[in-house]
């Protein structure tokens, strides 16, 4: 009974197509968790604050799910992307993202905020350029880097191109001034180098000339060095440059193991400021507890594992980096936006991922899911 048999494997093998098919849980699982508790954040977080500036206590919380539902759209067309359709966004994806952070200068379409020039008024919506340009940098990086993978180790001419294009990039966000878009561009670089197994050597020595640049633009600027200072000792400074970090601290302690319940906190009541934005994670900590920051450490673990897990068993070195660059863009932002809010590491201005309110971040974190889902399901990988 050939014919049969014939028949039958050929019926079995959709459904091992489908299987192929189907969104890894270890990828969207997690991250579905983050975005419903960060749901839950913004609603708690921005109740009052709504109130008191737009006369709705749900005029954040609404637009945070049209945020949603625009970061849903693009994680969808983005899952459904070959590899091939994948490497031809490279290109005017970086054109795309370069263009609107210039035009950040424009009159008229250029916001500010803070005394930072960041933003970019298109229509209804503000826009981070910044957070389009990390994920733009991804792409290139991996379409530059994958066929020349053989000629990093032994010709440190290959390093020049990406060095000296996201040195300038990084030196526009520090113009802005956005020193951690900055150096989230440098720690992406840097990742990306490594696995495509660049000498040591030189990235050593390339680390410590882009270190010292850092440094010198923290020095250079009066509030860089307030910032650094207060982060060494902020209960010196509370009331002034140390007050954002004290007041993070605070509700850390305030929340002890089990935290103080949810919708209980008092440090969201105007005392810790960008509690629905860069500080999100202290309230976590302040309703929570030690659990809910174990928590929410857990789930951006387990997507690092399995994204990395995914770059590992790729085939072609063009997915394989891609997928190295997406799970740094979620993991690395999201470890630096702990460290911060936990006083690890100086100040800077960094969302959390999934967690933090805003519209630009959420789309790109979106995003950067819908494509390592769509390297997912590739014929190879389960």
């Amino acid at each position: 009974m050939p014919s049969v048999d014939a028949g039958l494997k050929s019926w079995l093998g959709r459904f091992d197509n489908l299987s192929q098919e189907r969104p890894d849980p270890w990828l969207w699982m997690p991250a579905a968790a983050l975005i419903v508790l960060g749901l839950l954040m913004v609603l708690n977080t921005t109740y009052f604050l709504g109130l008191e500036r737009h006369g709705g206590p749900f005029y954040f919380f609404k637009r945070q799910l049209l945020n949603l539902a625009m970061g849903a759209g693009v994680m969808a067309a983005l899952g459904e992307l070959s590899l091939r359709g994948l490497k031809r966004l490279a290109l005017p994806l970086m054109v795309v993202a370069v263009a609107l952070l210039l035009a950040v200068w424009i009159p008229g379409l250029g916001v500010v905020r803070g005394g930072a020039r960041r933003w970019l008024h298109l229509g209804a919506f503000l826009v981070e350029p910044s957070e389009l340009l990390k994920l733009a940098t991804v792409f290139f990086l991996a379409h530059y880097l994958a066929p020349r993978q053989a000629y990093l180790a032994n010709s440190p001419r290959a390093l020049i191109a990406p060095f000296a294009i996201v040195g300038l990039l990084a030196l526009i966000l520090l113009k802005q001034p956005d020193f951690g878009g900055a150096v989230m561009l440098v720690l992406l670089l840097f990742t990306m180098l490594f696995v495509a197994e660049a000498r040591p050597r030189h990235l050593v020595i390339a680390g410590a000339g882009a270190l010292g640049v850092l440094a010198l633009q923290a020095a250079h600027k009066a509030y860089r060095m307030r910032r650094l200072t207060a982060f060494v000792d902020p209960w010196r400074s509370a009331r002034g440059a140390g007050f954002q970090l004290t007041q993070s601290l605070i509700a850390f302690g305030a929340g002890g193991s089990w935290g103080v319940g949810l919708g209980a906190s008092r440090q969201k009541m105007f005392y810790l400021p960008q509690a629905h934005t860069d500080f999100v994670f202290a309230v976590v900590g302040e309703e929570f507890g030690c659990v809910g920051v174990f928590v929410v450490l857990a789930l951006f673990l387990i997507i690092m594992v399995r994204g990395l897990r995914l770059a590992r068993l790729e085939s072609d070195p063009f997915a394989s980096l891609l997928a190295v660059g997406l799970t740094s863009l979620i993991s690395l932002q999201a470890f630096v936006n702990m460290a911060v809010v936990t006083g690890l590491v100086p100040t800077k201005g960094l969302p959390l991922p999934f967690l933090s309110y805003g519209g630009t971040s959420m789309v790109v974190s979106m995003a950067a899911l819908g494509i390592l889902l769509a390297l997912g399901r590739r014929p190879g990988v389960e």
